[in-house]
């Protein structure tokens, strides 16, 4: 563990940047806790000092305390809450000055063009990227890992078939370049979305990420799979379609796509756009599997609130009336 803010340097003395974690949301908190924990081991450990920066969720502080408390009861001692809500708040110097030491990023679910408006371009916006210049993890759930990349999904519908005007492009926070995220992949049916997206800008690959998964990028843009489910990456490098003639909400032509689905312990790289050999899974230990039976019926409602935001991009009304009728199943059943 480096102590202070001292800066992780490479073999020539120069920063090295930190690790990215991509997960496609819902990720498991209660049981394997695979994903959270090869965070918090990146972040240091026990010693790891984490920041929650919960500005895209709707949930208000529950979002904020539900992590809090996940970390604190993996062993962690120093976690802290941001919740900017205005681009004046996020522009406060002393906020930023809370990820000065910070050497784990958790950036929570929810909507992420609340998240990329607020904080992108600001002080904190800008600490952050900073930050994972000098070697700080910094991870994203759900709409978290939309605002990842430099060119973010920012809406849309959901369908296997491409369609003109589908989906919405937008800036992210711009630390993984190069890259178009989405998250909830197979669970909210997005690979036709995100095939208009590639189709429209094929200098991009697509990278689709299903629930408690994670895509694990290292600083030298190796991803690798974490997670029960799978990465889909959309490569457009041979791309032939008719999107730029296509009118109004009609389907696109996409052809020469390569497409690669990669379940957990497998490897790729981004930059050079090639598949490598897989690695071995990691399996739970006994600890992790019995962190189960000491979580409360508060704490698994309020992760089943979390998991469900952002469900329906362009039908929030139906959102809700479905997160209404679970919660009155989960009354009944109780």
């Amino acid at each position: 563990m480096l102590p202070g803010n001292m800066a992780v340097t490479s073999p020539t003395g120069a920063p090295r940047v930190g690790h990215l974690l991509i997960i496609g949301g819902a990720e498991e908190k209660l049981r394997q806790r695979q994903i959270l924990s090869r965070f918090l081991s990146l972040s240091g450990g026990p010693e790891a000092r984490l920041a929650i920066i919960s500005t895209a969720s709707s949930l208000g502080d529950e979002a904020t305390d539900l992590y809090e408390s996940l970390f604190r009861s993996m062993g962690v001692a120093e976690v802290r809450g941001l919740r900017p809500l205005t681009r004046e708040e996020a522009n406060d110097p002393a906020l930023a000055t809370q990820l000065t030491d910070a050497t784990g990023i958790f950036m929570t679910g929810g909507n992420q063009l609340r998240l990329s408006s607020v904080i992108g371009g600001t002080a904190l916006g800008r600490a952050i990227i900073e930050r994972h210049r000098h070697g700080t993890l910094v991870a994203g759930t759900s709409a978290g890992a939309s605002a990842i990349s430099t060119h973010m999904v920012a809406f849309g519908t959901s369908g296997a078939t491409p369609k003109q005007r589908m989906t919405q492009m937008s800036a992210g926070l711009g630390l993984l370049p190069g890259v178009i995220i989405d998250q909830h992949f197979e669970q909210r049916n997005r690979l036709g979305r995100l095939l208009a997206l590639v189709a429209q800008s094929p200098a991009l690959l697509g990278m689709g990420v299903d629930e408690d998964t994670a895509a694990l990028v290292s600083p030298s843009g190796v991803m690798e799979v974490i997670g029960k489910g799978s990465v889909m990456i959309l490569d457009p490098a041979r791309l032939q379609t008719d999107a730029y003639e296509v009118k109004r909400h009609r389907p696109i032509m996409v052809s020469g796509v390569v497409l690669h689905s990669l379940p957990s312990g497998y490897r790729f790289d981004l930059r050079r756009r090639h598949l490598l050999a897989p690695l071995r899974p990691v399996g739970a230990s006994a600890r992790e599997l019995a962190q189960l039976e000491a979580a409360s019926r508060a704490t698994r409602r309020l992760i089943r609130r979390v998991a469900a935001e952002g469900a329906d991009d362009t039908a929030p009304e139906r959102a809700a009336r479905r997160a209404l009728r679970a919660r009155r199943d989960e009354e009944a059943s109780e």
